[in-house]
């Protein structure tokens, strides 16, 4: 027998450094262009015991990933290693990953109790072990009270705070994976699950991979928040990488409320011109061989000032906390986010951009 499968059978793999190398897969017999790909070209590593987001839109691949992590799909190429162990050939449960999916997976006519034991059961685990890890994963989850009750007298979210119970409740697999957890959960109790997640991940210090296309999700819950876009890996980073440097145009705008400006400019001579006026930005742009050149700078990062680039501003709204400006200049349209306090002028008025957050864009790829 495969060594690697051994010791995971014994469970000396208690959590392990995920790979995947040159990944990619289709769902089509033959592929003639990148948009047959359902994800394409993925390098990454992910550490042992580490916090992670997969995130993006539907579509974009996160669910496919996450399947043939878990080895519910095999890849069309490329290669997955668990601590640098090759395991592309694993079946799922050789590979000991916990995963919970998007709606409730649970036995209707057992316990609440019963549900979250189950999984401890299989593995011979001694009842007093037993009994101990389901009382703690049932109290962190508010389940104490319902252990005794039938699973299928609970609502959908009880419904699914039992499936997350049951991939917690195991010590011993080498990553637990969530895929869209928590949308069958309200918004109230989404909130307090986060930050329970969090809480346990920091706790037990297990390898976490979630899977949401929604942005909060992803920037409380990770560390690392891995950001897909049409099959993709753009970018991988913490959530102030993501703000405050995307590398890619898709990060820029998917991040952010709201997302970052995008103007079309020209490149000349390493300078950036936009309306005819040379702009600063992180850096000298040093060739201006693509077919789209763009601009892009966040609300955040725009001031009105007493010359720049001019715009008519549209509209105002005031959130409270800050104010939403719309501008309109020659090149599209501008976000930009003012104090609460500030004065904005109407009418015609000038921008500035903060260089060091002023990036240029080539083919949607950030110009380092």
């Amino acid at each position: 027998m495969n060594s690697f499968i051994l010791m995971k059978m014994k469970g000396w793999y208690l959590m392990a450094k995920i790979t995947l190398k040159d990944l990619s897969h289709s769902y089509l017999k033959t592929q003639s262009s990148d948009a047959d790909w359902a994800v394409r070209d993925v390098n990454i590593d992910w550490d042992d015991g580490g916090a992670y987001a997969l995130l993006g839109p539907s579509g974009c691949g996160k669910t496919t990933l996450l399947n043939i992590i878990s080895g519910l799909i095999n890849p069309t190429k490329g290669d997955i290693l668990f601590d640098d162990k090759m395991v592309s050939n694993l079946n799922p449960v050789e590979r000991n990953i916990a995963q919970i999916f998007q709606f409730p997976v649970i036995y209707d006519t057992m316990t609440v109790y019963d549900n979250l034991a189950f999984p401890l059961k299989n593995r011979k685990i001694e009842e007093d072990k037993i009994k101990a890890k389901v009382h703690e994963i049932a109290e962190m989850l508010e389940l104490s009270s319902t252990l005794n009750n039938r699973a299928s007298g609970l609502t959908a979210d009880g419904k699914q705070k039992i499936s997350l119970g049951r991939g917690l409740v195991r010590s011993d697999v080498n990553a637990i994976m969530f895929d869209e957890p928590l949308t069958v959960i309200d918004p109230h109790l989404k909130w307090i699950l986060r930050s329970k997640l969090k809480e346990l991940h920091q706790k037990i210090n297990r390898t976490m991979i979630y899977v949401t296309h929604d942005q909060t999700e992803a920037l409380t819950f990770a560390d690392q928040v891995v950001v897909m876009h049409e099959g993709q890996i753009v970018q991988t980073g913490t959530p102030v990488d993501l703000f405050e440097k995307p590398k890619h145009t898709f990060v820029g705008y998917f991040i952010g409320s709201p997302g970052m400006n995008l103007l079309p400019c020209e490149f000349k001579g390493g300078d950036v011109i936009l309306n005819g006026k040379k702009i600063e930005t992180h850096k000298k742009v040093k060739s201006n061989n693509f077919s789209k050149t763009e601009i892009g700078v966040r609300p955040e990062f725009i001031n009105f000032s007493s010359e720049g680039i001019p715009v008519k501003v549209l509209s105002v709204s005031n959130t409270g906390r800050h104010k939403i400006v719309d501008t309109q200049s020659q090149n599209g349209k501008i976000k930009i986010i003012a104090r609460a306090s500030e004065n904005i002028p109407s009418g015609s008025a000038f921008l500035s951009f903060k260089k060091e957050y002023t990036y240029a864009y080539g083919d949607d790829w950030i110009i380092e």
